[in-house]
């Protein structure tokens, strides 16, 4: 399945009980609203897909894995309403991620940015390049992480959450996220993540699909109140990219 326009493009393919779920959009593999929506329903349909066992989640291109929110649809909100609603779009897709019954492997090839680290935290298993750095830059625009922070804290912990959240103009390094325990493993090359990819989907995709379902849901213990939880800090958000603060921050980064 396919589908493609200015908003980016989500493309799935499905082999050997593999669906590879690609992402692309031009502008940094970023994220507008309705491509988060894309994401979500097609996490919800491989969720009940049982020809699937294992979805591989990654986005197009050789240049940043996700630059997270997309800034042209941040500086064209005007309302509470329009703000929380673009927030709640990162909170589904975490929750589909969460909720899915098929393990998730995370295929980060480059920088990571925001809600592109709340995507890679949310992966079951990821697997990543040495260029794979990652920055919350949240603050410097006028907001926080509040979105993604359940899912990168579940990861790294609150300790080293404080300090990338904070830190929101530094890069922390690949092999800092591999540390902390964003990333399983990190390779020097595209190609070697690739096929390591590969072995390991493959090596999943061949055990008991039932035993795979429970350990999801071992994995995620203690979530449920995510469900309101991440919404929650959508509102947040979506406050707070409205302040005069935010406003003066995105438009110097416009320029």
């Amino acid at each position: 399945m396919t589908s493609k326009d200015l908003n980016g493009s989500l493309l799935t393919t499905i082999e050997n009980k593999i669906a590879t779920l690609e992402f692309e959009h031009p502008a940094s593999n970023s994220f507008p609203s309705e491509l988060l929506d894309r994401l979500t329903v097609e996490l919800n349909s491989l969720s009940n897909n049982n020809l699937v066992s294992i979805i591989v989640l990654k986005s197009s291109g050789f240049g940043a894995f996700c630059a997270g929110a997309s800034f042209e649809e941040l500086k064209a909100i005007s309302t509470l309403e329009q703000a929380t609603k673009f927030f709640s779009g990162f909170a589904n897709v975490l929750n589909a991620m969460r909720n899915c019954s098929k393990l998730i492997v995370g295929r980060i090839h480059g920088k990571a940015v925001g809600g592109g680290v709340g995507i890679a935290a949310a992966c079951d298993y990821a697997l990543a390049t040495s260029e794979s750095a990652i920055k919350l830059s949240e603050l410097t625009i006028g907001i926080g992480p509040f979105v993604i922070e359940p899912a990168v804290s579940r990861k790294i912990g609150k300790s080293a959450m404080t300090e990338i959240a904070l830190a929101a103009h530094e890069w922390k390094t690949a092999t800092w996220a591999n540390q902390k325990g964003l990333y399983a493993k990190i390779y020097e090359t595209h190609e070697e993540l690739d096929q390591e990819i590969i072995v390991f989907a493959n090596k999943l995709a061949s055990y008991n699909p039932e035993a795979l379902v429970e350990m999801k849901k071992v994995f995620w213990e203690g979530t449920q109140n995510w469900d309101t939880l991440l919404h929650e800090r959508a509102e947040i958000s979506g406050k707070l990219i409205l302040s005069d603060f935010s406003k003066t921050a995105l438009a110097q980064f416009k320029k």
